[in-house]
C-alpha cells in the first residue's frame, strides 16, 4: 500500500482541494493519504476560518485516513521552517510519496534547485547580497537562485513545494515528490471559474457568491462564523501590557520592536500597524506571522532548538487507525490521541494557542476533545 502525504492549511477548505484529493486517488487507488495540517493559524499568520475540528472533519468526508495537526511552533512560521516540521512528521508517518500544487509541475527542476541550495557555497552568499540591498527573503532566495542556475522561480505554491524538497533531501526522507499542476493562481483575488483561490475565497466571505467554490458544509459553517476585531484588541492590549517585553517574541527583530511601540497607539486595527512599520524588508506575510507569534506568546527560546517531541492525531477512519496501530511500534516519537497537559511545553502552548483562537473566533471548540473517528 503506498501511503501518500498530503501538506494543508485548509483556509478554507474548498473545490480546488477537493481536486487535489480525487487526483491522489486516480494516481493511487490503493493508498493511504496522510494529512498534515496546520489548526488555528496559518503560515501567513492568519486566523483559520474553521477551527481544526471542522477541517478534520471535512477531511475525513473527503477520504483522507489520516489527519495529523501541524504544531503551531512549526506553522505559525516561514515557509523553510513550515516545511521542516511537516516532513519530519511524514518522515517519521514512513510516508512514500508526497503530492502538491505546483505552478511549474516540474519534478526535476525542483530538486536540481533544491540540491543547489544544499550544495553550492555561493548559494547563502548570494542571498545574503540580496538581503543587503534591501530585497525581503523570498525574492532574495529567487534572485539567488536565478543567478546560479538562470532558473525563474517566484510563485507561491513553487517555493512552498521547493522548501518540501529541500527537506526531504535535508532530512534524507524516503519521500518521492510528485507535483500536481495548479489551475488557478494562489493569489487570485478574483472568483473565477469552478475553483478559486483560498485568497479569493476569504476576500469575498460575506458575499453569497462564494457557495459555488467550496462544499455546502463549508459554506455552512462560514455563515456561521464573525469576522470581528478581537484579533487586534487581544494584540494591542499585549502589545501595550508588556512594552519593551515583546522583544522576547520570536521574529521581534532588533529595533522592530521600537516601530510597533512608536505606532501602536495610533492605530485602529491589524491593516493600519503592519502599513506604519511594513518596509521593503518587512513584507506583509513576515509582519502578520510576527504579530501572531506575539499574541500567542511563541518565544524566541523556544525555536532556538527545534524537535519534534510528538505527533497529535485529529482524526482517522478505519484504515487510518489500522495504520497508526501498525506503526506506533515502529517509531521513537509519542503518538497522542488523548491530551495530557503535563505531556510537553509545546503542547501546553498548543492549548494557550486554541485558547486564544476561540476568543478570536468566539467559538467554544474543545481543545482537549479526542480524535475524529469515521468508518
Amino acid at each position: 500500500m503506498i501511503k501518500v502525504g498530503i501538506i494543508c492549511e485548509y483556509n478554507p477548505f474548498h473545490n480546488g482541494h477537493i481536486y487535489h484529493l480525487k487526483k491522489i486517488k486516480e494516481m493511487y487507488p490503493q493508498s493511504l493519504i496522510i494529512l498534515v495540517m496546520s489548526s488555528s493559524f496559518t503560515m501567513r499568520g492568519n486566523i483559520s476560518l474553521l477551527n481544526k475540528w471542522e477541517k478534520t472533519d471535512l477531511a475525513l468526508t473527503y477520504e483522507v485516513d489520516l489527519v495529523i495537526e501541524l504544531p503551531f511552533l512549526y506553522a505559525s512560521q516561514s515557509a523553510d521552517i513550515f516545511s521542516e516540521g511537516a516532513i519530519k512528521i511524514l518522515k517519521t508517518l514512513q510516508v512514500d510519496k508526497i503530492v502538491f500544487g505546483s505552478e511549474s509541475n516540474n519534478k526535476e527542476q525542483l530538486m536540481l534547485l533544491a540540491k543547489r541550495q544544499l550544495d553550492d557555497p555561493n548559494y547563502s552568499f548570494l542571498v545574503q547580497k540580496y538581503l543587503e540591498k534591501g530585497q525581503n527573503y523570498p525574492s532574495a532566495l529567487a534572485l539567488a537562485l536565478k543567478e546560479l542556475t538562470n532558473i525563474d522561480i517566484y510563485l507561491p505554491n513553487d517555493l512552498l513545494a521547493l522548501s518540501y524538497t529541500r527537506e526531504i533531501i535535508k532530512q534524507k526522507a524516503n519521500i518521492d515528490i510528485v507535483p500536481i499542476q495548479r489551475t488557478n493562481d494562489y493569489h487570485d483575488p478574483n472568483l473565477n471559474n469552478t475553483i478559486a483561490s483560498a485568497t479569493a475565497i476569504r476576500k469575498n466571505i460575506n458575499s453569497p457568491d462564494i457557495k459555488k467554490y467550496v462544499p455546502s458544509t463549508v459554506y455552512h459553517y462560514l455563515q456561521k462564523k464573525k469576522i470581528n476585531n478581537n484579533y487586534f484588541l487581544l494584540l494591542k492590549y499585549k502589545i501595550l501590557s508588556e512594552k519593551q517585553n515583546i522583544s522576547k517574541y520570536n521574529t521581534v527583530d532588533e529595533g522592530l520592536h521600537n516601530r510597533i511601540l512608536k505606532y501602536i497607539d495610533d492605530v485602529n486595527n491589524l491593516e493600519e500597524l503592519i502599513s506604519k512599520i511594513k518596509t521593503k524588508r518587512y513584507t506583509y506575510n513576515k509582519l502578520q506571522r510576527m504579530f501572531t507569534q506575539i499574541l500567542c506568546g511563541l518565544k524566541k527560546s523556544d525555536v532556538n532548538n527545534l524537535e519534534l517531541k510528538y505527533i497529535r492525531v485529529l482524526g482517522f477512519n478505519s484504515n487510518g487507525r489500522k495504520y497508526l496501530n501498525s506503526i506506533k511500534k515502529r517509531i521513537t516519537i509519542p503518538i497522542i490521541t488523548n491530551y495530557k497537559k503535563e505531556y510537553d511545553h509545546l503542547l501546553q502552548l498548543e492549548t494557550y494557542v486554541d485558547k486564544i483562537y476561540a476568543l478570536i473566533m468566539e467559538d467554544d471548540f474543545n481543545y482537549k476533545q479526542s480524535p475524529i473517528k469515521k468508518d
